[in-house]
């Protein structure tokens, strides 16, 4: 495992903990403010949030561009992203849990990550070997145990079908996003939250929904700037180099974080359900951190723009300026023909015969 998968591993588990750390501080919150009208403020915190980040980026830039911008070209899939992730999933999932036990929401919910990983290797022919399987079997496995409850009502209904719609819609959006991950994610997680945000709180005073006090409203800004914002940009940089399959089985360890936050915060003892899917995850994510995916492939001639520096193996174009800073302009990669450990990053992203 190369030094920029590492990166990519430690970037995905990150924004693992930031959204798994929102579902605790949230129930603070909910009990002072709608659903609907809580939803639009977390997006619009994450929106608002890295928007400041990238003024300030900007203004210290001096006019070197550190990240490709987001092109016409892109449209189609950030328009996508957002419609799928930030507006439809939403509404979906929004009336589907009306009539749909808690107990059977919470499993279903963890369809998302199997929704990712069955539309990243059907549709956009993305590479999973028989051990990136495996992983992603164990951690799926780990989250259902995560969200057993056998105390609470069971069933299966039109919203139980309209949940795992709303998942097939995230799946979606992951996988829309991982086609863009190449451009700025502050643009992109910047769009996506004003977007939802502004969308959700539209519905919220059509629905006639009692909007927060300032200071709850604030709060949940800030929650959303780092449980939406923070988080999806690590998100966006981990599927640069890990695609969005083995990234988004990492980020299902989520529940970790949010189960210890739970514990600090509320004093709510994890259950044995915890113990039993530790294992579970803990194995998944050791199979997906030292997977070792080598042979020789074929690199076609290609012209693209992404955040670079020279020292990957795989950007030796000339141009003046420091070749070990992160820089990005457009530039091209002849043909080549090599053998190397790799993932499905950037550069990676070919169709294979056969997986093992």
């Amino acid at each position: 495992m190369n030094r920029s998968h590492n990166s990519s591993i430690l970037q995905a588990l990150i924004a693992a903990l930031l959204f798994g750390a929102s579902a605790p501080l949230a129930k603070l919150l909910l009990g002072e403010v709608e659903p609907i009208p809580l939803a639009a403020f977390l997006y619009l915190g994450s929106g608002i949030g890295l928007l400041g980040v990238k003024i300030f980026q900007r203004i210290n830039q001096r006019g070197v561009a550190h990240e490709a911008q987001i092109e016409k070209s892109d449209m189609p899939w950030l328009i996508g992203a957002i419609f799928a992730g930030g507006v439809a999933a939403p509404i979906t999932l929004l009336f589907s849990l009306k009539n749909t036990p808690a107990a059977t929401a919470s499993l279903l919910l963890n369809f998302e990550g199997a929704a990712t990983t069955i539309i990243a290797f059907f549709v956009f022919k993305e590479s999973i070997s028989r051990r990136a399987w495996w992983a992603i079997t164990l951690i799926t496995i780990a989250v259902i145990l995560l969200s057993v409850n056998l105390n609470a009502e069971w069933g299966f209904s039109p919203g139980a079908l309209g949940i795992l719609a709303a998942c097939i819609l995230l799946g979606m959006d992951n996988n829309f996003t991982r086609n863009i991950s190449a451009k700025d994610p502050l643009v992109i997680v910047t769009i996506k939250g004003l977007g939802a945000g502004i969308f959700s709180l539209s519905m919220a005073g059509v629905l006639g929904n009692q909007f927060p006090v300032w200071g709850i409203a604030l709060g949940a800004l800030v929650l959303g700037s780092l449980s939406y914002g923070a988080s999806i940009v690590f998100f966006i940089h981990a599927m640069r180099g890990l695609g969005a399959a083995r990234t988004s089985a990492l980020f299902a360890t989520a529940p970790i974080s949010g189960i210890l936050l739970s514990f600090l915060i509320f004093r709510e003892f994890p259950s044995w359900w915890l113990l039993g899917a530790l294992p579970f995850m803990l194995v998944g994510a050791y199979l997906l951190v030292n997977e070792e995916h080598e042979h020789h492939h074929i690199h076609e001639l290609t012209f693209h723009e992404h955040a670079h520096s020279h020292d990957d193996g795989h950007h030796d174009h000339d141009h003046k300026g420091d070749l070990a800073k992160k820089h990005s302009h457009p530039h091209s990669h002849d043909e080549a023909v090599h053998s190397h450990h790799h993932m499905p990053d950037l550069h990676h992203r070919h169709t294979h015969a056969a997986e093992s």
